[in-house]
């Protein structure tokens, strides 16, 4: 009976779209283990999961290296069949030669895909066409289909329970954080979202404990009474079980775009130096992409952001006609 093991070592995002991969993988083979290798942190993500059996974690933030070895070691003594990798550096590679899997997948920019059994192309391009989740689908074109599946988390009944108290009136989500700055909403025009908001409806800012001073000083300087803090108080599922419901979710290019695609919430995207090209724009039934209406000659500046604009302008979020935002929440 085939054995496979997805790994994906990188972001929360990466991972919630890692999830598509098996969701195929169990529509075709669906009596067989799937099982999944990610990075210390992300795991709450796959809480509960019906149907991924076991989840491997990698801790890369203390002894990276001898963790690593320790896991390979014991993800090799699984003897899985089929060991799909969607990460793309080397240590993910590593993990996937010593897994002794008898077939090995990744994509060829991975220094190590040489040693791969199957290796496809991954091309992410300003003018791309293809989703990520379309891109891993090629991994395993052969043994299911062409068409990927849509990416999925499972919130529990217990994390439903957790979060119904805040259902109570209509509501909205917001995100502004993002690790990268270029890739964040800037905090001043969140504000003024946030003042444009009708009385009556609930506000819900989503976050890590890090982000919770940013969404603090939002909620301060826009003086919405019915904006809450939630940044650190919820985990993953409870995110998305929140925003599922939503009327809205108001996102950056980050995480929790994701988490909406994987729950078909409401979503409206906010790029600013990045583009849906890359291929990691929302997938929800109901989308929105608010960006800049011109062509900029310095976008998208990179594929993951920087910490500052390199031009030092930022038109790529100042130009954005910000009354979308408003105008979007009207017209649902």
């Amino acid at each position: 009976m085939p054995k496979f093991l997805i790994i994906q070592t990188a972001f929360i995002g990466d991972v919630v779209l890692a999830t598509a991969i098996a969701e195929k993988l169990h529509q075709y083979y669906p009596h067989h283990p799937i099982d999944i290798l990610v990075r210390k942190g992300n795991e709450g993500l796959l809480t509960g999961h019906p149907f991924i059996r076991k989840v491997w974690i990698w801790d890369k933030k203390k002894n990276k290296l001898r963790n690593l070895l320790k896991l390979a070691a014991q993800v090799r003594s699984e003897k899985y069949d089929e060991v799909i990798n969607l990460q793309r550096y080397f240590s993910s590679g590593l993990l996937t030669i010593l897994s002794g899997a008898n077939t090995t997948r990744g994509f060829n920019k991975n220094p190590l895909s040489a040693f791969f059994t199957i290796t496809k192309k991954h091309a992410m391009t300003k003018d791309g066409t293809l989703h990520e989740t379309e891109r891993n689908q090629q991994l395993i074109a052969d043994i299911t289909d062409n068409s990927a599946a849509m990416p999925r988390l499972y919130p529990s009944a217990a994390d439903r329970k957790r979060i119904a108290g805040l259902q109570a009136m209509p509501y909205i989500c917001c995100a502004p954080a993002s690790i990268w700055f270029t890739k964040r909403y800037p905090e001043e025009y969140w504000i003024s979202f946030l003042q444009q908001l009708p009385s009556g409806l609930k506000i819900y800012l989503l976050g890590s404990p890090g982000d919770k001073a940013l969404c603090e000083r939002i909620i301060h300087s826009s003086g919405n009474r019915d904006a809450v803090n939630l940044c650190g108080s919820l985990s993953f599922l409870e995110s998305a079980a929140l925003m599922e419901n939503a009327k809205m979710n108001y996102v950056n290019d980050s995480a929790p775009l994701h988490f909406a695609s994987s729950v078909n919430a409401p979503v409206t995207a906010i790029f600013c130096s990045t583009v849906t090209n890359f291929g990691f724009g929302p997938l929800s039934d109901k989308r929105y992409i608010v960006q800049i209406d011109y062509e900029l000659y310095c976008r998208p500046c990179g594929l993951h952001g920087y910490k500052t604009c390199p031009q030092k302008h930022f038109k790529c979020a100042h130009d954005i006609p910000h009354h979308r935002l408003t105008d979007i929440l009207y017209e649902n």
